[in-house]
């Protein structure tokens, strides 16, 4: 299995077509749940660490952002992308994750991934995504 070691650079800049989970529909009031907006984030990890979140965008399925994420990677071996959405009461509700190899990424040839990463629950869009750089 090949793993990275070197500069990891993430910008988060949308998410698209979130969709609530029945979860998430437990405090909503009214008949029709097609209508939920999320108080929606993004945690970024990479392997089991979090190395940092987006801020909370209010009332939206498909919020946007400018958020970067700058960190140091030894022998990584996945990225994830997990959506939430920020309950008023008791944990934040999970929405959607994705998980890119690091692998795929360095097959690709190139030092930057853009793309759109399919969601179980929507897409997240980030241009020039990840920026690797090998020590």
């Amino acid at each position: 299995m090949v793993v990275f070691n070197g500069l990891l650079k993430i910008k988060i800049t949308e998410a698209v077509d979130l969709k609530p989970t029945p979860w998430s529909l437990r405090h909503a009031v009214g008949s029709r749940p097609q209508t939920f907006l999320l108080d929606p984030y993004i945690a970024v990890n990479v392997d089991d660490s979090r190395i940092g979140q987006t801020s909370t965008k209010q009332k939206t399925n498909s919020p946007a952002w400018k958020d970067d994420f700058v960190t140091d990677v030894c022998n990584g071996r996945k990225i994830e992308l997990a959506v939430f959405h920020d309950a008023p009461i008791g944990y934040d509700d999970f929405v959607a994750n994705c998980t890119i190899q690091f692998e795929d990424l360095l097959q690709n040839g190139s030092r930057h991934f853009e793309d759109w990463d399919v969601c179980d629950a929507g897409f997240i869009y980030c241009p020039d995504q990840y920026a690797l750089k090998n020590h």
